[in-house]
């Protein structure tokens, strides 16, 4: 191959036709007269008839040079005309961004200077040219749908962040986000526009008016009269939020739009586009003319069977085309109108791309004729071209468009030699080339013809309380019935036609993931490979840089097409080698994780940094795995951690951003939609620090410590003979069996990777087409309700809600159909399977990588991440269309995933708080659903005991709440008044979510509830400990709600407008949610375990229940003193304090005492009873308050009070006390809280024992009232001041009572008094006489 310089290049080519002009005669097979023939059959004199052929000059070879250019010459504009400026413009030619000059804000430009981001609140840039009279137009490729003002303005306008185009006087635009027009003010003009769109700019300065068009659509004219006159002349601009980014075509290209009587900016090469015209007629002659030597003479033929034979009279004749064809394929906008239509054309029948042989011989012939810098330049402009054809093409019914461009792609990437130069150098470097895995949403579903694919329109009618669903199939009417048959259908038939698209993107994928192809160098598959992870790396550490990332809309069609490729890859090695296993059971085996032939860049592991876990276990690693770190690396490792961040940046950081330092760095494939590398950073701040035009540097080297993505080769991945290349270092613990091929296990990796990174939040984002269905759905059914309710003399309201009512069904029906265009991209059953596989791929590696031991800690965060997410997506975002029920495998899975979260929610080997709160938030979930429920039942036990131990760890020193919510959990539906799913006093109001956990039906434990019960009962240790931080945290819990509700309390009361902080709010109401649960799970141990406080053999359960008793007084005194605090509190009705209620506190206190006074064995019933009486704070009317008795009785009735209650007649059933008006204090006749209004709450049963208790402590008080004999002062511990001194201290002798002391030991071995360590407690009784 000759030099790539251009005079060389040139040099050679017309060597070798010279060569072959010296010896006219010898063409071996044509002779000199059919070689005339020919010569003048393709191309033909547009002088000469027919008729004068047999009076031409032969023509040979040595003549055609001429001939050809001659023949090109014809028509070509003289150079004087092809040099006038075009009358009514100003400015270069060629038509740009104005990088230099013409900006404000911070901007990222591409390349070519068409492409734009914005970077700041909101940034203007004009073109470099300006026109003041004549029509003209340019288009705006939208790749965002967000914050933009497009159109047309003057060189005196100023913008700034705040005022962009069309906020000054001599600015004009149009806003697609907000569907308005500016020039100062702002009116309502045009349709939304979404991303994909193209909007074509069109200014008139003879009639001084300005449109713009929607996909070729106008909309109307926008502004009449506009300036115009000397000095007057209109740029070409654009204002864009942060984020936003469009591409420019002033004329480079060809507009896709053009509209008759308007010029581009830009003049279009005429007189190239006339040669290049000529040129390909030329070589379609050549295509479909075949030379028949034995009968001499020239045969039509059909030019798709062309074949590239070799035949010397063909390529010499190519050959001479091709030297003056070439350089014309190295111009975008020839590549786009000549050479990507004809090659649109070949594939115009329809049929397989294997049909058309044609399109890989001309690429063949390209590379044959064309320098290698051509052809590159070529199938670079081809494969932008077309991936930009394919995103901006409008949506039809049958998605021709995109299927036509995909066709083509494909047809391009079959062959060898330009897919693998596309693959090293364009698909992933220049182009975004994801896009062509996309089907994007139509916004506007009438122009995506959708309503004649689904002509009928259906949603969901009948609701429950929640507002979900509950309609059965049979319970549909006729017309119903029908309705969403032929919506099912519709739905069919868009699916159907979104397939053939998926079908040949997968193709694509195929073609790139082919390791077979090893004629000309390295497979397709390991450049692939390698692209892919660094595709991967920008992604994951560009996630402060917005720009930079790849949209997840994108994400989530590629994760797909990616997983149908690969599994297709795997199942074909599977059935050539019957020992490894099939993709059902693929997983990522644990070597890949600590070998370090797999890059993770910086992602987290679940042990921590790996410098630092190649420190700690690096004895292991050589133990368990054969791998030896070199200490050396360790070393480097620990230095690098400084400066790694710095490197990376810079070896990614194009040079023109350079200078803006490593906050600017921008990956390669970063580009707004002209797909063009974009280097340029454009400020207003920085613009002398910028050089125009600065080409790329190549990047710096960075520090590696393992392999490099790029220098890895098919051996360091495959491996070969005695190397397991990426499987390198197999622990004892994994089977040593063939799995798959290497590649495709590093690509399953990626995948889960790619899904961790942006799929699922986006998967999570579409459900709001779902949830506005719903929405409307419901306020559809209320407005007919209320039509049918709509008395007949008031026709003004009924005219309003049958306004209402078309509104809402002309929503429903355009949404109805988005819908159905979003469950088959995104929400279908095929993509369900594909998260499916992915949960099972990520829980087999996480149980593979468990079973290596100390290992497990270099595994990454996200294979938890993503098990825990793809489980929450199948459950909360496939269905109600797909349910998870009917997956294959799904309870085994089930039981699976809930293993992993029961083992290691608090699992040593994981150290982030981040993935520790995860499982824990997960499991907690998981134990809401009766079905998940049981998979943790359904774990051996063992490890249900294991995960039963950790849940009953103290609660200091670790996030508790959590832990008591499980337990809660588990309890719920079997404590006194605890089957409720809402609080009662919140069943009128409409839950945020119906599908939180938190809104699930109880689903108690009873498998569960019995193994704590074991644990707390033979493990005496852990059982205190265990309730003396439930007790301590309650304490705590219930004492910041009461200081809380005091401040909220004071600010409601003061005369100026009230603000309380909603923060605040939010605060008290969690701190009255713990004080529940908190008291829910003391319920739960002392009803499954009472003997915990009631054996006073046990070493602590004496101080145990005293302790409860003090708090459950407490609790009972705060709440139920009459117009205390918390009443007046409950009754302002805050927003943000709805939980809180007397009802949900004082049951679950109630339900403890039941516990220990009712249900108990006489001694324990006696035990609690005196321990509860003797406590200072009890009082009886607290008791009482519970059954609405207590009457008027002042808040200090104390124990000592003789005076029996007035018990008040039990009334009938009430509901729940109505609070009063905000603000004041309730009148005396105000319905108490009474336990018998809660009849749907509370069993017969439930209030017969609160009565039993009331008259036992009634009976009780009384007796102990008249048994007690006044103390002395001194007799009274000098602590309390409550019980009698009961206890002497060793050795200094000083005396409390028995509660003081024992709770004082808890935390402290000190003496009250003397601070002497206490060494023994022994009981102390008064003499006798003293």
């Amino acid at each position: 191959m000759s030099s790539k310089g251009g005079g060389t290049a040139l040099t050679r080519r017309n060597y070798r036709l010279a060569s072959d002009t010296d010896k006219p005669k010898a063409t071996g097979i044509v002779n000199e007269k059919l070689l005339s023939d020919y010569l003048y059959h393709v191309f033909p004199s547009t002088k000469q008839g027919p008729a004068l052929a047999s009076l031409r000059k032969p023509l040979g070879f040595q003549d055609l040079g001429a001939h050809l250019e001659r023949l090109l010459s014809e028509g070509e504009p003289t150079e004087e005309s092809r040099d006038q400026p075009n009358e009514g413009r100003l400015g270069p030619q060629t038509v740009v961004l104005d990088h230099t000059s013409g900006f404000e804000g911070l901007l990222f430009v591409d390349d070519d200077l068409l492409g734009v981001i914005g970077h700041s609140n909101f940034s203007s840039i004009r073109a470099t040219t300006c026109v003041y009279k004549g029509k003209w137009a340019y288009e705006v490729l939208i790749s965002s749908q967000g914050l933009m003002q497009i159109g047309w303005c003057t060189l005196n306008c100023r913008f700034n962040q705040e005022e962009g185009v069309g906020d000054t006087p001599d600015s004009y635009a149009y806003d697609g986000n907000r569907v308005r027009k500016w020039n100062v003010t702002t009116t309502n003009y045009g349709k939304s526009w979404a991303a994909g769109d193209i909007v074509s700019c069109l200014i008139d300065l003879d009639e001084g008016t300005i449109t713009f068009c929607l996909n070729g659509q106008s909309l109307g004219t926008a502004f009449t009269n506009i300036k115009m006159g000397p000095g007057i002349a209109y740029f070409p601009a654009i204002s864009l939020s942060f984020k936003e980014s469009v591409a420019f075509n002033f004329g480079s290209r060809p507009l896709r739009y053009p509209v008759e009587g308007y010029l581009p900016l830009q003049n279009p090469p005429t007189a190239d586009l006339l040669k290049a015209q000529k040129l390909l007629g030329y070589i379609k002659t050549v295509l479909s003319t075949a030379i028949d030597t034995q009968e001499e003479r020239l045969v039509e033929k059909d030019c798709s069977s062309w074949r590239l034979h070799g035949e010397p009279t063909v390529l010499i004749t190519l050959a001479h085309i091709f030297n003056h064809f070439a350089p014309l394929m190295c111009k975008v906008y020839l590549v786009e109108d000549v050479l990507m239509s004809f090659l649109l054309g070949i594939l115009e029948g329809g049929g397989s791309v294997d049909e058309h042989p044609l399109i890989q011989q001309l690429l063949d012939l390209f590379w044959l004729l064309m320098e290698d810098y051509e052809v590159n330049e070529c199938l670079k402009q081809l494969m932008m071209s077309l991936l930009r054809a394919y995103r901006f093409s409008p949506i039809i019914p049958d998605l021709g468009f995109q299927i036509h461009y995909l066709r083509l792609t494909t047809a391009i990437l079959r062959h060898e030699k330009s897919r693998k130069y596309l693959l090293s150098n364009v698909l992933f470097d220049v182009l975004r080339s994801v896009v062509f895995f996309y089907i994007k949403t139509p916004l506007r579903v009438k122009e995506a013809g959708l309503e004649e694919l689904i002509p009928t329109t259906w949603w969901p009618t009948r609701f429950d309380k929640e507002g979900k669903d509950e309609r059965e199939p049979k319970d549909e009417s006729a017309d119903e019935r029908l309705r969403r048959r032929a919506y099912e259908r519709g739905c069919q038939r868009l699916k159907k036609r979104i397939e053939v698209v998926e079908e040949l993107q997968v193709q694509i994928l195929r073609l790139l993931l082919n390791n077979k192809d090893k004629g000309t160098g390295e497979a397709s598959r390991y450049i692939f490979l390698n692209k892919f992870r660094k595709f991967l790396q920008e992604n994951a550490s560009n996630r402060g840089h917005p720009t930079a990332l790849c949209p997840p809309e994108y994400m989530v069609c590629f994760l797909h097409r990616l997983i149908t490729a690969v599994r297709t890859y795997w199942d074909e090695g599977k059935r050539k080698s019957p020992g490894s296993i099939s993709s059902e059971d693929a997983y990522v085996p644990p070597q890949l994780f600590y070998n370090g032939k797999v890059d993770y860049f910086d992602l987290q592991r679940l042990g921590g940094l790996l410098s630092h876990l190649k420190k700690t276990l690096k004895d292991d690693l050589a133990s368990k795995a054969n791998i030896i770190i070199d200490p050396a690396e360790i070393q480097a490792t620990s230095m690098d951690d400084l400066d790694e961040d710095e490197e990376s940046g810079a070896a990614q950081r194009p040079f023109g951003a350079a200078a803006m330092g490593g906050a600017l760095a921008r990956p390669s494939w970063l580009s707004s939609p002209t797909l063009g590398r974009a280097n340029r950073f454009l400020s207003t701040a920085a613009v002398s620090l910028m050089t125009p035009r600065r080409p790329l540097a190549p990047p710096e080297k960075v520090k590696i410590r393992t392999l490099a993505v790029e220098q890895r080769t098919e051996e360091d991945i495959e491996g070969s003979h005695g190397n397991d290349g990426l499987l390198l270092g197999r622990p004892l613990e994994e089977p040593d069996q063939p799995i798959a091929e290497k590649s495709l296990l590093e690509i399953v990796d990626g995948i889960v990777m790619m899904y961790n990174l942006s799929v699922h939040q986006q998967l999570g984002k579409m459900v709001v087409v779902s949830d506005d269905v719903h929405e409307y759905a419901v306020a559809l059914k209320d407005t007919e309700e209320k039509i049918a309710r709509c008395p007949a003399r008031r026709p003004d309201i009924l005219e309003e809600l049958q306004k209402s009512q078309k509104v809402f069904a002309e929503k429903l029906n355009h949404l109805s159909r988005r819908l159905a265009w979003i469950n088959a991209t995104i929400y279908s059953k095929e993509k369900m399977l594909d998260v499916y596989w992915l949960l099972r791929v990520c829980i087999r590696t996480i149980e593979h990588a468990d079973n290596t031991g100390s290992l497990f800690a270099f595994a990454p965060e996200f294979y938890l991440n993503v098990a825990m997410n793809a489980y929450s997506a199948l459950k909360n975002y496939f269905s109600p269309a797909n349910s998870m029920e009917e997956l294959p495998g799904y309870e085994e899975t089930l039981t699976q995933l809930a293993a992993i979260l029961a083992k290691h929610f608090a699992d040593p080997r994981i150290v982030g708080t981040d993935i520790k709160d995860s499982l824990m938030q997960a499991l907690a979930s998981y134990v809401c659903y009766p079905q998940s429920l049981r998979a943790v039942e359904r774990i051996p036990e063992e490890q249900r005991v294991a995960m039963m131990r950790n849940l009953l760890a103290p609660y200091e020193q670790r996030p508790w709440a959590q832990t008591n919510w499980i337990l809660v959990r588990l309890w719920r539906g079997c404590g006194f008044g605890y089957r409720y799913t809402r609080l009662p006093h919140l069943l009128k109001t409409k839950p945020e979510d119906a599908n939180l956990p938190s809104l699930q039906k109880p689903c108690p434990s009873l498998l569960l509830q019995r193994h704590m019960a074991e644990l707390l009962s033979m493990d005496k240790d852990m059982a205190a400990s265990f309730l003396n931080s439930v007790l301590n945290q309650l304490n705590w819990a219930f004492s910041e709600f009461i200081g809380m509700i005091q401040e909220i309390q004071q600010a409601a009361e003061r005369p100026e407008r009230n603000f309380v902080d909603t923060r605040q709010l939010k605060v008290c109401a969690t701190c009255f949610d713990l004080s529940v649960s908190l008291l829910r799970v003391l319920e739960m141990t002392v009803t499954l375990v009472p003997e915990i406080f009631l054996d006073w053999s046990r070493p602590s359960a004496e101080l145990l229940l005293r302790r409860l008793a003090q708090l459950l007084n407490q609790v009972l005194n705060r709440v139920t003193a009459e117009r205390n605090l918390f009443d007046r509190v409950v009754n302002l009705r805050l927003p943000g304090l709805e939980s809180v209620d007397h009802y949900p506190i004082l049951v679950a206190v109630t339900g403890i005492l039941v516990r220990i006074l009712v249900d108990g064995e006489r001694q324990g019933i006696s035990r609690a009873a005196s321990v509860l009486l003797s406590d200072p704070c009890f009082q009886l009317h607290s008791i009482q308050h519970l059954l609405g008795e207590g009457g008027e009785s002042s808040a200090s009735t104390a124990v000592a009070t003789s005076i029996p209650p007035v018990v008040g007649p039990l009334g009938p059933a009430v509901n729940p006390p109505i609070p009063s008006a905000p603000g004041t204090t309730a009148p005396a006749d105000r319905k108490h809280f009474s336990l018998h209004a809660y009849t749907d709450y509370i069993s017969e049963e439930e209030e017969r024992k609160v009565e039993r208790m009331l008259a036992f402590l009634t009976e009780e008080s009384k007796q102990a009232a008249a048994s007690t004999a006044p103390t002395s002062e001194e007799d009274l511990c000098p602590i309390c001041y409550a019980h009698s001194i009961s206890a002497i201290f060793k050795p200094c002798s000083h005396k409390s009572c028995k509660a003081c002391i024992n709770q004082h030991l808890m935390n402290n071995k000190d003496c009250f008094f003397c601070k002497a360590t206490i060494t023994g407690v022994e009981d102390y009784s008064k003499p006798a006489g003293s």
